[in-house]
């Protein structure tokens, strides 16, 4: 009779969370631009919720994530630690497709997992891009549920497709056989990506209604603006910046629509929201692509422009407005969440994150000093106070076969430049031997996981 018992009692033990725990919600988009929103700059393209989200709450300035392409910064923003540490990065094979054996390991915590052993209700909304198998997907990673798609909407393309770049062009739902799933199981395929966003969206707001009277987390990870580009009926040419702003402004309607019900069912007061992305944009699609704004480059590269991100953080009367330029990353949301809900912070691994509350709600000098841009399995650059040095460059997503090594590496300030366009490295030989240092601690610390990018 003891064996039955001792789940539930453990399970007891674990759940602390009451009816006043802060509820948390991450928006996550895809392939979104430093400049692709009102609020970080962008003439023509409309986000009105986005812009109101910033003036209530905090825009981050120099918010960066942790990989510049998808699944590693997926991995690194579920629990808080460099894609290395987990085997959630590859050189070769950068993210995981639909014939991939591999995703994040079970023994990982993500931010799900710590809060369900919290007493939270915990979903995931959108692309996951951490697995396709079911030993994989969120349901195996501390998820009540799951409504979204596996992989990439690019991924997947049938034979009658057009090939290369021009299916693209003039995309359409059924050139891309990617499933729309609930749990474990297939629900739609190819899922109609006409009209993701908005069930994306009503998934997010029903479960907001449902969950109301009990703490919750809802990551709503949404697979756009990656290409190929879909819009609803109402938000087709309602843009000037074409289609792509198109989807921009449905995104922003999007956000508009969770945060109104939040306030509608009377728990805004009590939740966190966060909204950034997981990488720059995709350059090499051109005006199907987005903007990095003033910084360099963009998706697949660790020039400013593909790691750092628009972020805006959002907490009525918590959260003390205005315009932070200290460095944070999607790799502090853990502990930051950890720290604001009392939930215990997985204590048997390294964490890369830093929690940001401080900063948040006591205005703050921000804790994190350093990052370091991976492109793959090696540390390309590093950022130390102001200074970024480059060891390698590589351009964009594709294009530039072979990195390009510095000897000594090229240098930036990115206060005085944030575009990096002028190498200072000569005048500060001091500064880069202190980052040498920095990334040779760094990398003595890291010891790399078994790779599942790589699993056929």
């Amino acid at each position: 009779m003891l064996r039955y018992c001792l789940p539930a009692l453990l399970l007891l033990c674990c759940t602390t969370a009451d009816a006043q725990s802060p509820n948390v919600v991450v928006i996550f988009c895809d392939d979104l631009g430093y400049g692709d929103l009102g609020c970080f700059g962008h003439p023509s393209i409309a986000t009105p919720n986005l812009d109101r989200m910033a003036t209530e709450g905090q825009r981050w300035t120099e918010f960066y994530v942790a990989a510049c392409v998808c699944t590693p910064s997926r991995a690194a923003l579920q629990t808080g630690r460099y894609p290395i540490r987990n085997g959630m990065c590859s050189s070769t094979r950068r993210v995981l497709f639909p014939d991939s054996k591999g995703g994040l390991p079970a023994g990982e915590t993500t931010i799900g997992s710590m809060l369900h052993q919290h007493g939270y209700a915990t979903h995931a909304i959108g692309k996951w891009h951490l697995g396709h198998l079911p030993q994989f997907l969120p349901t195996s990673h501390g998820y009540d549920s799951y409504f979204g798609i596996p992989y990439s909407n690019d991924m997947d393309a049938v034979k009658e497709a057009p090939r290369g770049k021009a299916r693209f062009n003039d995309p359409k739902t059924d050139y891309f056989n990617v499933p729309l799933m609930r749990g474990e199981d297939i629900v739609e395929r190819p899922a109609d990506q006409h009209t993701i966003t908005k069930r994306f969206t009503d998934e997010a707001v029903k479960l907001i209604t449902q969950q109301k009277d009990k703490p919750f987390f809802i990551y709503l990870a949404h697979n756009l603006p990656h290409v190929p580009l879909f819009v609803s009926k109402d938000f087709t040419d309602v843009s000037r910046r074409g289609l792509y702003g198109d989807v921009i402004e449905e995104i922003d309607w999007s956000v508009g629509q969770v945060l109104s019900a939040l306030k509608e069912q009377g728990v805004a007061d009590n939740t966190l929201v966060v909204f950034t992305s997981d990488n720059g944009p995709w350059n090499s699609f051109r005006q199907q692509g987005g903007s990095a704004g003033l910084l360099r480059d963009g998706k697949g590269s660790t020039w400013e422009g593909g790691m750092r991100e628009p972020t805006i953080f959002w907490w009525p009367g918590k959260i003390k407005p205005g315009v932070v330029m200290d460095q944070g990353s999607t790799l502090d949301l853990l502990p930051t969440i950890a720290s604001i809900t009392g939930a215990t912070k997985p204590g048997d691994r390294v964490l890369d994150g830093y929690d940001l509350s401080p900063v948040l709600f006591d205005g703050k000098a921000g804790p994190r000093n350093e990052m370091f841009y991976y492109h793959g399995e090696e540390c390309y650059a590093v950022r130390s106070g102001m200074y970024k040095a480059h060891f390698k460059t590589k351009t964009s997503y594709t294009g530039q076969r072979q990195a390009e090594i510095h000897d000594p590496p090229l240098l930036y300030h990115l206060g005085h430049d944030p575009s990096e366009e002028y190498d200072i490295a000569k005048d500060y030989p001091e500064i880069i031997a202190a980052i040498r240092e920095v990334k040779a601690k760094h990398e003595a610390s890291v010891e790399p996981a078994d790779n599942q990018l790589n699993k056929r």
